[in-house]
């Protein structure tokens, strides 16, 4: 069965997406940890990120920092934290987070609730930075 990220990547779920190229898509988390809290995926569906081949690491890696930069320009925070757990949802992801603190990485907090709106501005936000 396919992982849920997989069935964004078809598009059998919709998802507030901000960039996206042949092989990787980023989005906004939908529970997330603060505001701006991204997903970057490969497309091809990977349980586990070190079991990527190494050109497709690395080409994750370079996708992210590009998502990365665009994230910090565009929500307002100290640094964009990255955390890669891999075992809520097995498909290779990758959170970009916006911190201004030590705890908003902590992934035991309780997850956020946005308007809509609040999301569809936010993913506008950092594509136009992009």
């Amino acid at each position: 069965m396919a992982s849920v990220f997989s069935r964004i990547v078809t598009g059998e779920i919709p998802a507030y997406k901000i960039a996206e190229n042949d092989k990787f898509l980023a989005f906004l988390d939908v529970n997330p940890l603060a505001k701006g809290h991204t997903l970057v995926i490969p497309k091809v569906e990977v349980d586990y990120i070190f079991d990527m081949e190494d050109p497709d690491y690395l080409e994750l890696m370079a996708f992210a920092k590009i998502v990365a930069i665009a994230l910090r320009k565009s929500v307002p925070c100290i640094r964009i934290g990255v955390a890669v757990i891999g075992l809520e949802v097995p498909h290779t992801h990758i959170h970009l987070i916006p911190l201004n603190t030590m705890s908003d990485i902590n992934f035991s907090l309780p997850k956020l609730t946005l308007p809509i709106e609040v999301m569809q501005e936010t993913a506008s936000k950092i594509k136009a930075a992009l």
